[in-house]
Formats: C-alpha cells, sequence, structure tokens
C-alpha cells in the first residue's frame, strides 16, 4: 500500500497491515455487498458472479496527485473521507 495512503489512515486511527487481495480469492465465499473503489477493479472485475450485491463507488487515484508533500498527502485525505462518508451512506441506505 502507498506510504501516503497508510499516512492518511493512521491519522484517523487504522493501522493498516493487509495487502490488496484479487476477487479470484474469494471464490465461493458469500457476502451480502460488495463494494469496489477504485477504477481498476471496476473494469478487471466488471461483474461478481458470487452471492451478493456488487456496487461500484468510483474515487480518483490519489496516488496519481501532483504537488507538493503536503498537497499529495492532502489528495489521499480527501479521497480517504470521500469513501468513509461514501459508503457509511450506502450502508444506511441498506440497513
Amino acid at each position: 500500500m502507498h506510504p501516503k495512503a497508510l499516512a492518511a489512515l493512521a491519522e484517523i486511527g487504522i493501522d493498516h497491515t493487509g495487502r490488496s487481495k484479487l476477487a479470484d480469492e474469494f471464490k465461493g465465499v458469500d457476502f451480502d455487498l460488495v463494494v469496489t473503489v477504485c477504477d481498476s477493479a471496476a473494469e478487471q472485475c466488471p461483474l461478481w458472479l458470487g452471492k451478493g450485491r456488487r456496487v461500484h463507488l468510483g474515487f480518483p487515484d490519489p496516488a496519481k496527485a501532483e504537488g507538493s508533500e503536503e498537497e499529495t498527502l492532502s489528495a489521499f485525505r480527501a479521497v480517504r473521507d470521500d469513501i468513509r462518508k461514501q459508503v457509511i451512506a450506502l450502508l444506511n441506505t441498506i440497513s
């Protein structure tokens, strides 16, 4: 994971120790909801063949942000905050 993504998560108390996973790793696993958040996931995995509803929430890739150290870190913070807001809103519509 990008170091600035880790820093942005740490700012809100999340210690990320995992890794990104491919959809193939979850064959045979049932989910109620599958949420993809990056456009490459939507392109590479356009359909979910497992159980569960699939929703794509697109966000810009903050790793492509240009500028100073603070400006690029700010891009990661903005995406982090947008993901949190939109995923919570999505979960509130289905609960």
